[in-house]
């Protein structure tokens, strides 16, 4: 859970909603006629968990792969973690109605631009969590984080906001693609503050941007490429706060993504677990070209819930 710098607003009553209808995801594609001209393979496994000292979970995960090939070639698959704040079950709300929202709003989107889909939806989101907490009085101050990751073809566009963290692994190197959106890591980016003790100061928990929590969010969006063999791990700050990015790198490499995430989450406990702990391992097994009709390259999508073949949406408690 986290701590936002935020200001309290009055109630003025009322809520609102986000309707997720997976079969509206897909309407229409079939029409759009465009062909992916890649096939990512992809392998995921994710694993949230309570930690040893929070009393509930306000981490989420959430997956969303299209089988449709119009979809993924205009849109792609998406993950992403969230990491809620604001007690009372507000921090479940606020990353459960963030994840719904923004996986609701890109897909509904038909344009092509994956940058600005996936911005347009994120400031969505904030827009409805923002609403929330001004309307409702013990939901005042929720917001979440947000780390989502787009796979589209070969590359991959991120959305950041907050302080859970992307990692990409490749070729035996971990690198953070993502930048903490906290007080701290403003100072260490300043200057002002080592590494070592932004680790332990007092005010690690203070996020300077997360959604929901104020009327406009800007969120960091970026696209890069992607390589056979890379293996992106998407996490809370339940699990960067306790293993350094090597030991993150190590687990991840000995093990397949489910066991990953699941030695991920337990190494994170064993250090205190002082936090809720979430993990989303994903790795890219081929990059295939599309071979055209009649020739969809196997594994298009990841492995991950195989039983639900005709949406494949991925959930969680």
């Amino acid at each position: 859970m986290q701590e936002a710098m935020t200001e309290t607003m009055p109630e003025t009553g009322g809520e609102k909603a986000t309707r997720l209808e997976r079969a509206e995801l897909s309407e229409g594609w079939s029409e759009a006629g465009r062909m992916p001209k890649i096939i990512a393979a992809l392998r995921m496994g994710a694993k949230t968990d309570l930690g040893r000292v929070r009393d509930n979970n306000e981490d989420k995960f959430d997956f969303f792969e299209p089988e449709d090939l119009s979809v993924l070639a205009t849109k792609g698959c998406f993950y992403a973690v969230a990491d809620g704040m604001g007690g009372h079950s507000a921090g479940q709300i606020a990353c459960e109605l963030a994840l719904k929202t923004v996986i609701s709003c890109y897909f509904d989107n038909p344009s092509a631009d994956t940058e600005a889909s996936l911005r347009s939806a994120v400031i969505e989101a904030n827009s409805v969590i923002y609403e929330m907490a001004q309307s409702v009085s013990d939901r005042q101050g929720m917001g979440t984080t947000l780390t989502a990751v787009i796979v589209r073809e070969d590359r991959m566009t991120v959305a950041q906001v907050g302080d859970s963290r992307a990692y990409l692994l490749r070729g035996r190197k971990i690198a953070q693609l993502t930048e903490d959106h906290s007080w701290v890591a403003e100072q260490v980016r300043l200057g002002t503050m080592t590494l070592a003790e932004a680790q332990v100061s007092p005010f690690r928990n203070i996020i300077t941007r997360s959604i929901g929590t104020s009327a406009v969010v800007e969120p960091d969006i970026f696209t890069q490429s992607l390589q056979v063999g890379d293996t992106l791990v998407l996490c809370s700050d339940g699990l960067s706060g306790h293993l350094e990015p090597q030991e993150i790198e190590t687990i991840t490499e000995q093990h397949s993504p489910s066991a990953a995430a699941l030695s991920l989450v337990e190494a994170a406990n064993e250090r205190g677990g002082r936090d809720n702990i979430t993990a989303l391992v994903l790795s890219v097994r081929a990059l295939t070209p599309y071979s055209g009709i009649g020739g969809q390259a196997e594994g298009s999508v990841s492995e991950a819930g195989k039983e639900e073949k005709s949406s494949r949406w991925g959930r969680r408690k």
